[in-house]
């Protein structure tokens, strides 16, 4: 049986993940197959119990199932210490869990804003999913003295802080342009901005001129978050190179062969998100 690898979330047809992960089975020459399944959350347990006679090697996870997927999976160290998941795989029957996110979103960050953790005593996290807690994880391995998180929904910050602990403080939505004052790293975890979604409102005039700004979503690519950041010349990190970088692991565990990020790729995906999609993005 070819071995064949997917993407769970829901909704999922936006996701750009079969793009890379088929276009490095063609480059790496290795036969597979990459698919969406759109799988709602009260079947999420079912589906992943069946990965293997579905006859997948191993998936990756988007929203909203990267919190849950832990009790459904046996999850590495990483991944307990995050509290998120979103990246499975089948290893003799057993399906394992880690989380690539962390290391997708410092690794873009490294290379876009070479730098951005010297002196970086505070940082501002927008959202608090399974996304954030990557962000929040990555920030605090980082050295990152003070992390504010700030959601629509004040009880899963809560959960946050109390999960990462004394570094991590919280503030409410309505006060987010105020501690922006003091930031020297914004970094929007949320959906907004995205089509279909709310728009994201932010005065981003309020931060420092040294700041950076990291934005995870990548539909648009250029988000209005990171145009009114590059309008005041401060350093950005849009959310295509944290979706590339972290998919780089996942190829490798799935099929055996550790990827190239190439820019014949990244412009395949530019060129792609540059076609209206007919579903909102994640």
């Amino acid at each position: 049986m070819t071995p064949a690898a997917c993407v769970i979330g829901w909704p999922v047809e936006h996701s750009r993940s079969p793009l890379i992960h088929n276009y490095w089975l063609k480059a790496c020459r290795v036969s597979g197959e990459y698919r969406c399944e759109a799988v709602p959350p009260d079947q999420l347990r079912n589906f992943l119990q069946s990965l293997a006679a579905r006859g997948y090697v191993g998936a990756n996870l988007i929203f909203p199932h990267k919190e849950a997927a832990l009790a459904w999976s046996e999850p590495d160290d990483r991944a307990r210490a995050v509290g998120a998941a979103n990246t499975l795989w089948l290893d003799n029957g057993v399906l394992r869990a880690t989380n690539t996110d962390v290391g997708g979103f410092l690794d873009n960050l490294d290379a876009c804003v070479p730098g951005w953790d010297r002196g970086c005593e505070t940082a501002v996290v927008l959202g608090a999913g399974g996304a954030a807690r990557a962000v929040v994880y990555g920030l605090l391995e980082r050295g990152t003295s003070r992390i504010v998180v700030i959601n629509r929904t004040p009880q899963r910050a809560q959960t946050i802080q109390q999960w990462f602990g004394s570094r991590v403080s919280i503030a409410a939505w309505d006060e987010r342009d105020h501690w922006l004052g003091g930031a020297k790293l914004l970094v929007n975890a949320t959906k907004l901005g995205m089509p279909a979604q709310p728009e994201l409102v932010l005065d981003v005039s309020r931060l420092p001129a040294g700041a950076a700004v990291a934005d995870l979503v990548y539909v648009p690519l250029v988000t209005p978050l990171l145009r009114a950041a590059m309008a005041r010349k401060l350093r950005t990190a849009d959310g295509l190179g944290m979706l590339l970088r972290q998919a780089v692991p996942q190829f490798h565990l799935w099929f055996g062969k550790k990827p190239e990020i190439t820019e014949e790729l990244r412009n395949l995906l530019e060129q792609n998100l540059s076609v209206p999609q007919p579903r909102s993005q994640e």
